[in-house]
C-alpha cells in the first residue's frame, strides 16, 4: 500500500508542477495587459499591488545577543515530504 502512496504522490506532484507552470504563464499575461479588473465569462481577476516589509533575522542576529535574539523567536515543527524520481520508472512512463 505504501508502495501506491509513493507513486500516487509522484504522479500528482508531475501533475501540479506542470499546472503551476500553466498559471505562472497565464500571470504574466494578466499582469502585461496592466488592467486592474479583467471580467471573463465564469470569473473576474482583480490585480493588487502591496508593499510588505519584513526582518532580516542574520541582521537582528548580528545586533542581538543570543539570549535576545532566543526570547523573540519562535520555532516551529516542519514537516517535509522528498521525492527521488527512480531512472527506471521514469523511462518506462
Amino acid at each position: 500500500m505504501t508502495k501506491n502512496l509513493a507513486d500516487a504522490y509522484a504522479e500528482l506532484k508531475v501533475q501540479i508542477e506542470a499546472l503551476t507552470k500553466s498559471l505562472d504563464a497565464v500571470k504574466a499575461e494578466i499582469k502585461a495587459t496592466g488592467l486592474e479588473i479583467i471580467d471573463g465569462d465564469h470569473a473576474t481577476v482583480t490585480v493588487g499591488l502591496s508593499e510588505r516589509t519584513s526582518i532580516d533575522a542574520k541582521a537582528v542576529q548580528l545586533i542581538l545577543t543570543a539570549e535576545q535574539f532566543a526570547s523573540v523567536s519562535k520555532t516551529t515543527l516542519v514537516e517535509t515530504l522528498r521525492l527521488k524520481i527512480k531512472l527506471a520508472a521514469a523511462k518506462a512512463a
